[in-house]
């Protein structure tokens, strides 16, 4: 059985695995929170969890090498400086880091490639999603997953041919670029459509979440995948074998 530790325990991520993993039957070994003992933590169990922030991930990687278990991250508003810093422990341990851990999700993520690949340019892609009012980034991570598998499918660099924050007098959208539109409140836990627009047909592929628990579940099957793998960087594609 796979022990887990949750980074970010009090969370509402870190709540909603611990209540999954209960379910579930898998044993979660301890959590810590803000200025808690990782390394602590990182030395008895099988796989760490991380669900905290962006400021404590280089923290969370240094105290997942000195006890050489794997981390599955889930944290999002992840810069470039946060990649590189997984590239480097990915040399050293396992490291699955994603920016929504569900497996609808990581499907719908598939099918946006594929689509993106055999639709031409002359299909708009626009990325439309909707959080909860205490959601504090934007787009939010999963946007950008569903964006980058569009500029994966496309071959292309997301960074490069993106559009956001439209306001005012902007122009007309440049073709081949992707859009994304970010909506905020209630608490909604997660709604996103990735729309491919043409002069005479649209197709919308789509996904909604009801509440935490699909993440969860997620995070759990991502730990077990990710134990006992050879050390390099990881993600949920693999873990349904796509």
């Amino acid at each position: 059985m796979t022990k887990i530790g949750i980074i970010g325990s009090q969370g509402r991520m870190g709540q909603a695995i611990a209540a999954a993993a209960e379910a579930a039957g898998v044993e979660v070994a301890g959590g810590v929170d803000k200025d808690g003992d990782v390394a602590t933590l990182a030395a008895k169990v099988d796989v760490l969890i991380d669900f905290s922030s962006p400021g404590a991930l280089e923290g969370n990687l240094d105290a997942a090498m000195a006890a050489g278990v794997p981390v599955v991250i889930g944290t999002t508003g992840l810069e470039e400086r946060h990649h590189w810093l997984i590239d480097s422990a990915a040399q050293v341990i396992p490291v699955l880091q994603t920016g929504n851990t569900s497996l609808g999700v990581t499907l719908l993520a598939h099918l946006v490639r594929e689509a993106a690949n055999r639709l031409g340019e002359d299909w708009d892609i626009e990325i439309v999603e909707t959080h909860h009012r205490m959601k504090v980034d934007a787009p939010s991570g999963t946007a950008l997953l569903l964006g980058e598998a569009a500029a994966e499918g496309r071959g292309i660099a997301l960074a490069d041919n993106s559009e956001r924050g439209r306001d005012g007098i902007t122009g007309k959208r440049e073709s081949g670029t992707i859009g994304f539109a970010a909506l905020r409140g209630g608490t909604v836990a997660g709604d996103h459509a990735v729309m491919f627009l043409s002069d005479s047909e649209r197709l919308t592929l789509s996904h909604m979440a009801e509440n935490r628990t699909i993440f969860a579940k997620g995070a759990l099957r991502a730990a077990e995948w990710v134990q006992g793998k050879p050390a390099g960087r990881y993600t949920m594609p693999e873990v349904l074998g796509l």
